[in-house]
């Protein structure tokens, strides 16, 4: 059987984002070219980047995206089990390029490099997690360890292992980050009491506290900058 070739100039432009890349560079394509081609194909009678398009049309943000799971996604019209799981992984890879990107940043100068680290990791989570960051003395970040994993509202903190941890590492200060997936950034009773507990501890052992951060997925609480130190 003969296989016809139709030149790349004959195709709709909807179905050549692979070429698009090719010729001008990634930053050229849009978001829905991009998804096009993780999807590889549409249906007979929508393009790849057609069913692109209606997919984020269904969403806010990329992040929104990132969140779906497999079976919302094969809700869509044309996009199976293998689509979804494309969708999915790509994006996972994405988030956990950001987080490395963030620990790039390794000297600690403000509560806003501290955001652009968590963030990626604990600021779009269904429940809450705690983690520590572990600096030296010159406020460069050694390590970062998650201490517990919570239901939707709470998380518990066990005060030996947070300062085992920072000894085992040789840190000299650490910095507490913790999520709230309601969204909200005003600290509970218990997040002013637990801080309290580990700065107490940190002096004791000249492991000092030097900040609380509280997280979501924009926005961001620091108990420094509010005064709450």
């Amino acid at each position: 059987m003969e296989s016809t070739h139709f030149p790349i100039t004959n195709w709709s432009e909807d179905d050549r984002p692979r070429e698009k890349l090719m010729l001008k560079g990634k930053s050229a394509l849009s978001d829905a070219e991009l998804i096009a081609i993780l999807i590889g194909s549409g249906s007979r009678n929508e393009s790849a980047v057609d069913l692109s398009k209606r997919i984020l049309a269904s969403v806010d943000t990329l992040n929104s995206l990132g969140k779906m799971s497999i079976s919302q996604l094969i809700n869509f019209k044309g996009i199976g089990e293998a689509k979804a799981i494309a969708i999915i992984a790509a994006l996972e890879l994405g988030r956990r390029r950001r987080s490395e990107d963030a620990v790039e940043l390794v000297k600690i100068t403000s509560s806003k490099l501290v955001f652009e680290i968590m963030q990626p990791i604990i600021g779009e989570l269904p429940h809450e997690e705690f983690w520590v960051l572990f600096l030296n003395n010159s406020n460069k970040v050694i390590s970062k360890s998650q201490l517990s994993k919570g239901g939707i509202s709470s998380t518990i903190v066990d005060v030996r292992l947070v300062f085992k941890l920072a000894l085992e590492s040789g840190a000299t200060g650490l910095i507490l980050c913790h999520n709230h997936p309601s969204g909200v950034l005003k600290p509970s009773n218990a997040d002013l009491q637990i801080t309290k507990k580990l700065k107490i501890a940190g002096d004791s052992l000249d492991v000092k506290v030097l900040d609380h951060l509280i997280i979501t997925e924009t926005k961001y609480y620091s108990f420094v900058d509010e005064g709450v130190f």
